[in-house]
């Protein structure tokens, strides 16, 4: 059955923290949240589900943006408490800010300094009820 689910340590929330990695690259793409349901839809469907804290609701990598992450493998960590997805991320964006990862920002001589180039304007995925 979903026994796999009792397993995960959530928070008082109800939460777990999952770091999303490219399965080729090995590039780190996203950190997200996760209730048990979106954790058992990742599972289910196949493709990163998580819990969106603002929107207090599931949120469906990719369902504005087509920017779905296709599970490759689930792992828990060995304190039980953060999931790691290993994913193949369709059009080759995982950030909001239309940027291959969400960890686009490098500490250098004390500031943060921005290393990747924005792949597609945000206003062109995100901005589609206007048009």
């Amino acid at each position: 059955m979903m026994e796999w689910l009792d397993q995960v340590r959530w928070d008082d929330k109800g939460l777990a923290p999952a770091v999303t990695q490219d399965a080729v690259s090995g590039r780190v793409l996203t950190l997200a949240w996760m209730n048990r349901d979106a954790l058992a839809e990742t599972a289910r469907r196949g493709e990163a589900v998580y819990w969106s804290r603002s929107r207090a609701c599931l949120w469906r990598k990719g369902e504005e943006s087509g920017h779905v992450q296709k599970l490759v493998e689930l792992r828990l960590d060995c304190d039980s408490d953060a999931i790691l997805l290993r994913v193949e991320q369709v059009g080759g964006i995982a950030c909001h800010t239309g940027r291959e990862s969400c960890f686009f920002q490098k500490l250098e001589n004390g500031g943060w300094v921005t290393t990747d180039a924005v792949k597609k304007d945000p206003s062109l995925i995100y901005d589609r009820r206007s048009k």
